[in-house]
């Protein structure tokens, strides 16, 4: 660490000090699955009590309105939590995104709501790694950002979203709107346990295919009906045969049918789809409109599309590739080796990537298992990671971009 200078080391130690593991257990043991909106409204109300100690703006913002398909055919809002927005000193000359979440994958029904240590030191709790030790290590960087000289040369926006485990679909817009202006950005995704992050990302889709069909008697008049559940089938079949290189693609579930002496008259199917790149979003989205073209003529049935490509692919761009380099160089100075490989999942990041806005998206802290109820978080890796989001944050200030 010989190659930090008085005020980065001043600032690494004040947010090493900070009470990160203290607020990540205060906020494990709050149930903010998805779908539990009394969960996320109290977790909404934990951070902002805990992200006051930073100045500006605190606001807790409205989601959009999203809509979901029903298993019985039916297009119904579907309510969402409110997203935690802060934004400091939007005058100044560098301005940065901070962005996490505060939901996880477990809802208020799901066995896995307690905490426990494990023998080798790890912490097993529901959302320990996904992210609540990341919004932890985060606010403990920003409060010893804002105690140190440079902060009066720093503005940001801190956006913590409660749907991100979902798709972001009530934050999307927020994110669009925090990301306008920012020379970079930081998302709080666990590292992977021995510390690498994910570097290019591919995107995600999801769909519902509403098939309409027609009711006949099974036995006395079959061929007057449109049997809904074949043509979803035939859909699926279709579209699994659609996948290519770059593009993976996910029949997930088919609602529909009923009693066996009547043909079904709907069907919905449910479908993901991994495009690695533009291109391949192009091919999902072409393959899409062939299957449905060709399914709802061949059985005569209504096929109605709903979703979308709800994040893009996340490639390493040269600004992208500038903000690893000072991410690893900032590593290296802490004696932290930092590596980062391609994955299939994805995140917020992708969405600030396409607002043209370099990412690293996954600065939260060391852990493994996540979205399972085997789901850790490496204690030890708080405060490192502190350090690492601390020395980032200033060399970006005195640089003014990655």
């Amino acid at each position: 660490m010989n190659k930090l200078s008085a005020i980065e080391r001043t600032a690494i130690e004040r947010a090493q000090a900070a009470p990160m593991l203290e607020r990540t257990l205060g906020w494990t043991a709050i149930n903010s699955g998805t779908r539990n909106l009394a969960g996320l409204a109290r977790m909404a109300e934990a951070l902002a009590d805990a992200f006051a100690t930073l100045p500006g703006t605190l606001e807790l913002v409205a989601p959009d309105p999203v809509e979901t398909v029903t298993a019985a055919g039916a297009i119904e809002p579907l309510d969402h939590g409110r997203h935690l927005l802060l934004t400091v000193r939007p005058g100044a000359p560098v301005q940065l995104l901070f962005t996490g979440h505060m939901d996880t994958v477990f809802d208020v029904d799901h066995p896995f709501q307690q905490t426990r240590w494990l023998e080798n030191g790890h912490l097993n709790a529901p959302g320990a790694a996904d992210m609540k030790g990341g919004l932890a290590l985060l606010l403990a960087a920003l409060e010893a950002v804002e105690a140190s000289a440079a902060a009066a040369r720093l503005g940001y926006t801190v956006l913590i979203n409660s749907d991100e485990e979902t798709g972001s679909l009530s934050s999307r817009g927020l994110i669009e709107r925090a990301a306008q202006g920012k020379a970079a950005a930081l998302t709080y995704e666990p590292a992977l346990p021995d510390g690498t992050l994910a570097g290019a990302r591919g995107g995600t889709g999801n769909f519902s295919l509403v098939v309409h069909g027609r009711s006949a008697h099974a036995g006395r008049n079959p061929e007057d009906g449109r049997n809904a559940l074949v043509a979803a089938a035939e859909l699926a079949v279709r579209l699994a045969d659609a996948k290519a290189p770059g593009l993976s693609v996910n029949p997930a579930r088919i609602d529909g049918g009923g009693p066996n002496n009547v043909v079904p008259d709907l069907a919905i199917l449910r479908v993901n789809f991994r495009p690695g790149d533009a291109a391949a979003t192009a091919l999902a989205q072409a393959a899409l409109d062939d299957a449905i073209a060709a399914v709802s003529a061949e059985q005569d049935v209504h096929v109605h599309l709903h979703g979308s490509f709800n994040r893009p692919p996340k490639p390493i761009d040269s600004q992208a590739a500038r903000l690893f380099d000072l991410v690893r160089d900032a590593g290296a100075d802490l004696g932290l080796p930092i590596a980062w490989k391609a994955t299939g999942g994805v995140c917020d990041g992708n969405n600030i990537a396409a607002c043209g806005v370099p990412v690293v998206d996954t600065m939260g802290a060391r852990g493994g298992a996540i979205h399972s109820t085997e789901e850790y978080l490496i204690p030890d890796s708080l405060p490192e990671r502190a350090a690492l989001s601390v020395l980032t944050i200033l060399r970006l200030v005195e640089r003014g971009r990655p």
